[in-house]
């Protein structure tokens, strides 16, 4: 490994920790059976819920609502339209009933016609201001240490780090860099239509306001394959939504490490699982064994959260 000492400060020994330490070691000793060469050594991760906070709801939910208070400004009657009233009530219920790709689908409608440059400066705005409900912090600084600390210790592993998200593409690579050190290119999630044009002479490309992929669930192997072309040999994920992305990393050939993040802290961060309707993890939960994947505590692994 090319760290000696303790790369993982803020996770607590324990089998997770364990986990991590042998498989980076036994991937990346070239005497050994287990030596993956570096081009294959491709990491997964989630963000909602797994790089950063997602709870009482997504960030992206929380972007969507800005967005349409500034519509109601040319539209004072969409305050009292659903959903989109709902969102700005912030009631919790009727935002649960359209499920996460319906959320996705309307945050692609209430982007129409702009252009990826615009929309960048308004998610990265939102972003350098936006506070957490109940936290009472940026949401752009509610990242979990332990996973940079992880996503730190596997580049300097020669492991490339990818994102696969079921957020919008654009809006977490408008902080992917800032808090991951992950490339914007290296970020696959949901995605809009987009249109080539010209306006005046100069180039851009325009979102069309129409959900392309929801980047959840089995959409999620689908997108590796499409947009990295190799199979992770290491996925992270939180919900029921990672379960088919952690799956496949481990159906392939040679070393393979797949870990779930379970929301047990309510002290420090919150408690959940199956009763988040937006992003459950339920079956993940119960069939972790089964499956192969180690099962990763918030409240025993990790001796920081933020």
């Amino acid at each position: 490994m090319a760290e000696m000492t303790d790369p993982l400060p803020s996770w607590n020994s324990g089998r997770a920790k364990s986990a991590l330490l042998d498989f980076v070691n036994r991937v990346t000793d070239q005497s050994g059976t287990d030596f993956v060469p570096p081009p294959e050594r491709v990491a997964t991760f989630d963000n909602d819920g797994t790089l950063w906070c997602e709870f009482p709801l997504q960030v992206q939910v929380f972007f969507l609502v800005d967005r349409v208070k500034a519509l109601r400004q040319a539209d004072p009657s969409i305050a009292e339209r659903q959903p989109f009233k709902a969102l700005l009530e912030h009631d919790a219920a009727t935002l649960h009933s359209l499920g996460k790709q319906g959320l996705m689908e309307l945050f692609a409608a209430t982007h129409a016609g702009m252009s990826e440059d615009e929309f960048g400066e308004i998610a990265h705005d939102f972003l350098a201001t936006a506070k957490h409900p109940k936290l009472g912090t940026l949401f752009s600084e509610n990242v979990y240490r332990p996973q940079v600390e992880l996503l730190k210790f596997l580049r300097a592993n020669d492991f490339r780090t990818f994102i696969v998200t079921g957020g919008g593409i654009e809006f977490v690579r408008a902080i992917s860099e800032q808090r991951y050190g992950v490339m914007r290119e290296h970020v696959v999630g949901s995605n809009d239509k987009l249109q080539f044009e010209v306006v005046e002479g100069k180039t851009q490309v325009k979102k069309l306001g129409e959900l392309n992929s929801f980047d959840d669930r089995e959409a999620k192997p689908a997108n590796i394959a499409l947009h990295i072309g190799r199979r992770p040999i290491l996925a992270f994920g939180n919900s029921d939504g990672d379960l088919a992305m952690l799956r496949y990393t481990l159906g392939g050939e040679g070393p393979r490490l797949a870990l779930l993040l379970h929301h047990d802290d309510a002290e420090r961060e919150f408690a959940y699982d199956r009763e988040f309707h937006l992003s459950p993890l339920a079956e993940a939960l119960d069939k972790a064994d089964e499956y192969g994947i180690v099962l990763t505590s918030m409240k025993k692994d990790w001796a920081e959260v933020f």
